[in-house]
């Protein structure tokens, strides 16, 4: 007989603790393959596919596109041996059930791979999707099954009742509390150890508090709420407000990209006591610097290249800034490599890609990264591993038409290095009043990586290579 197995959504790694539906790739009947995406998702890092680690036929999806599913919750289920059942003479034919019991008796070891995690699998090729009408055993397998055998064929002789024993809990849509509170060591509704950890941490009773997620799960947002409120004191009864005051206006969900950024930023400014330094820079011996660059042929070098070029050379000669703290240790970690994550403006938000091992590029190859990942960015198929995992970060707020501004450093760096619009400025060069193409640096740092005479000597630094590209050949 065919198995029927339930495929959760995994651990989607990074401290991400859900997803959301963005398309079914497959439907009730579909057959797949092993390792065959089913579900597209966006995570707080990216758009991904979600590969199945069984095949078979699929007798049940849950949640509706839009959904927010919480890791853990089921996606979908799977006929484990009937994928080849399809033929001809129908499911239940005898040479069916013998695969069918077969593919029963083995367990699903051999019609696994073993890859949940998200974006990861064999690399084995998927099949053509083939809707099948199910017939015989099959047919009996309700639309959201328990993993428990189907039904035999009319012909075999019926199995003798189970024991009487306690109804199965209801199957709810993805995000129904019901699925995940199996799996949870008490009747707390929050599936995250990290939400638990910081509940545990600061004191935060669980049991208190009321979910803001998906049928009450706890969230970590629920637990910073009570954190805050723990620490404020106490109005007058009078003074407060009721819970209905706050009735008008849209209410835009903090989720998806929007969400992670939000976190991100909240968790910088709470932890990190940051200081922000700038300076004006004449930038006209760089733009003819790179228009000669590109006039000499051979692909195009961008300014976002020179500007990491510079910046990667600054940092070799101020490694403090290429560093992270770790408060349990108490400790500075320098970095030996440099990770280089840009601000890139999507139709999804702001997203951070990372140029890996940046210190070791040419600004031929960083133009050439920088053009991937920003295309990559727009069309949502970044993966994980390019939104994770920088070291320092460039952010060019100068193509919003900004000449400056005090940028958040995207935790846990310990700098951020923002360049402003380049535009046409009086300016005083070799003792006279001209026009020049000036621009405005600022460098945003952790005071607790350096003091001000180090963050002073990067920006500087890089001033410098902006104004007079050849100071930038001493460090090549």
């Amino acid at each position: 007989m065919a198995q029927v197995l339930e495929f959760k959504l995994p651990d989607l790694g990074e401290g991400l603790t859900e997803a959301e539906i963005v398309r079914w790739l497959v439907a009730v009947g579909d057959v797949v393959a092993i390792d065959q995406p089913v579900v597209e998702v966006e995570t707080a890092k990216a758009m991904v596919e979600v590969p199945c680690p069984y095949g078979g036929v699929v007798t049940a999806c849950f949640g509706e596109e839009g959904t927010e599913v919480p890791v853990g919750a089921p996606l979908l289920t799977v006929a484990v041996g009937a994928a080849d059942l399809g033929g001809a003479d129908g499911i239940g034919s005898s040479g069916s059930s013998r695969t069918a019991e077969a593919a029963g008796s083995s367990g699903a070891a051999e019609e696994s791979s073993g890859n949940v995690l998200v974006g990861y699998g064999t690399g084995a090729p998927a099949v053509r999707r083939r809707r099948i009408r199910p017939a015989g055993p099959l047919a009996s397998v309700p639309a959201a099954p328990a993993p428990a055998p189907t039904a035999v064929p009319p012909s075999a002789p019926a199995p003798a009742p189970a024991p009487a024993a306690a109804p199965a809990p209801e199957r709810r849509p993805v995000g129904a509390l019901a699925v995940h509170e199996a799996a949870q060591s008490g009747p707390v509704p929050v599936i995250s150890p990290l939400v638990r950890r910081l509940a545990r941490e600061h004191d935060v009773d669980l049991r208190t508090l009321t979910g803001s997620g998906p049928d009450g799960l706890i969230l970590r947002a629920d637990v910073e709420h009570a954190m805050r409120a723990a620490e404020a004191p106490a109005a007058p009864v009078a003074a407060a407000a009721p819970a209905s005051a706050v009735t008008r206006g849209e209410r835009v969900p903090l989720r998806g990209v929007r969400g992670a950024v939000a976190d991100k930023l909240s968790r910088s400014r709470r932890e990190i006591p940051d200081a922000t330094c700038w300076v004006d820079a004449d930038a006209t011996e760089l733009m003819a610097a790179r228009a000669s660059m590109n006039a000499a042929g051979g692909p195009k070098i961008s300014l976002l290249a020179l500007l990491a070029r510079i910046c990667t050379a600054a940092l070799a000669r101020h490694p403090e800034l290429n560093s992270t703290v770790d408060m349990d240790a108490r400790e500075i970690v320098r970095l030996p490599e440099v990770h280089l994550g840009f601000a890139a403006q999507t139709e999804r938000g702001l997203v951070v890609p990372v140029v890996r091992n940046a210190h070791g590029r040419s600004a031929e190859s960083l133009s050439a990264e920088f053009a991937r990942l920003t295309e990559a960015a727009r069309q949502g198929t970044l993966t994980p591993a390019d939104l994770t995992g920088g070291t320092f970060t460039l952010n060019n707020y100068g193509v919003f038409g900004v000449d400056g501004s005090t940028p958040i450093i995207n935790h846990p760096e310990a700098a951020m290095l923002g360049v402003g619009r380049i535009v046409p400025k009086p300016w005083v060069h070799q003792g006279e009043l001209a026009v020049r193409q000036v621009v405005q640096l600022s460098l945003t740092f952790d005071h607790r990586v350096c003091d001000g005479g180090t963050a002073g000597g990067f920006l500087r630094y890089v001033a410098d290579c902006v104004e007079h590209p050849s100071v930038l050949l001493r460090s090549l």
